[in-house]
């Protein structure tokens, strides 16, 4: 026998559930940021209610590769206007559209610190772009030099690398990556409120060098080619006024290492690792 108050108390759970399916007040649970995989860097401006639409590639991921339909949400940011959780309002096999919902962080500014090396072979190329855009280099400047093997790149392939990194590491800003340029003109044109940060082997501790410098300003940090630099470059940026040169150990290291090893140094003593 079912008691008189507990089958009231089911009637009426009952009754109310019916109620609310009838107007469409079930709905699933919302998405939080930790539980959303899926992150997409978009040209399109963000905010409250923006509609955002998607090219063919960015639908191919979305629907062919990632499986996603209409009612997913996804992460999306653009460079300018921090994260934003966006839903799937159209699914298709050529295109698509989000539309923001809430912006779960704000536009994270990287230091003002630009990366410039000499390009080396394809994949360890990629592997600088890739890791500068994780570590914090605002900009990446790939130079020509006297010993440089590479005389040309393709920016827009180094660019996507940049994208992919942002999108896999949480980043909110992707960092520019300019056209090759001769190492000559750059210095030719430096602005004189940027420190130049010089890595060669043959020159002082970089703890020492470092620690007399105040966190925060304009920096660039330069990484030369296999070959190394020559003579008269060598000279002509230690002639700099606001060039540092430093040492990165008593190791000769890869300029793919190399770079790593000199944004990791200046974060930590320069950037906003501290």
């Amino acid at each position: 026998m079912v008691h008189p108050i507990s089958r009231d108390c089911v009637v009426n759970l009952s009754v109310g559930l019916w109620r609310f399916a009838i107007c469409g007040h079930i709905v699933a649970p919302m998405s939080t940021r930790s539980n959303i995989k899926v992150r997409l860097f978009v040209e399109h401006p963000l905010g409250q209610g923006q509609t955002v639409p998607l090219s063919r590639d960015q639908a191919h991921y979305l629907f062919g590769v990632m499986r996603l339909s209409a009612g997913a949400d996804i992460l999306v940011f653009d460079g300018e206007n921090g994260e934003w959780r966006a839903t799937v309002t159209d699914a298709g096999k050529r295109g698509g559209t989000l539309t923001c919902q809430e912006q779960t962080r704000p536009l994270r500014l990287p230091p003002d610190l630009w990366l410039m090396f000499a390009p080396i072979k394809k994949a360890r190329t990629d592997f600088i772009v890739e890791k500068a855009a994780e570590m914090g280099a605002a900009r990446i400047c790939p130079v020509q030099t006297d010993f440089t093997n590479s005389e040309r790149i393709r920016r827009d392939r180094l660019q996507a690398h940049a994208v992919e990194a942002a999108e896999q590491c949480g980043g909110t800003y992707v960092p520019e990556v300019a056209d090759l340029q001769k190492l000559n003109d750059v210095l030719a044109a430096w602005p004189e409120d940027r420190q130049l940060l010089f890595c060669d082997e043959t020159l002082s501790d970089a703890q020492t060098v470092l620690g007399a410098h105040e966190r925060g300003g304009k920096w660039a940090i330069l990484i030369g080619p296999e070959g190394g630099f020559s003579e008269a470059e060598r000279a002509r940026i230690t002639a700099m006024p606001n060039a540092t040169a430093i040492s990165l150990g008593p190791r000769i290291l890869r300029a793919d290492t190399a770079a790593v090893a000199a944004m990791t140094l200046w974060q930590d003593r320069l950037g906003d690792w501290g």
